[in-house]
């Protein structure tokens, strides 16, 4: 659902049940969209870094240049016939 700014500052608390429910309310500003509206939630749980140790494996080579993309990037003309 999309509604103006003047609208959703006249109907905050019915937009705001809406968006509860699962709709997705977006405010827009002179027609266009500016702002969604979303139920806050609290995590559930503090998200721990790591837990795939062991499990991905990097080659050896992953940092090497590659020269065929640093020459595409080098030779790449923006705008060709235009040099």
């Amino acid at each position: 659902m999309k509604v103006n700014m003047h609208e959703a500052k006249s109907q905050l608390s019915r937009l705001a049940r809406r968006a509860w429910q699962g709709e997705d309310i977006v405010i827009c500003k002179s027609g266009q969209p500016w702002l969604r509206l979303i139920p806050y939630r609290e995590r559930l749980e503090r998200r721990q870094p790591g837990g795939l140790e062991g499990q991905i494996r990097i080659g050896a080579d992953f940092d090497a240049d590659d020269e065929e993309i640093i020459a595409g990037f080098e030779n790449y003309t923006l705008f060709p016939g235009m040099e």
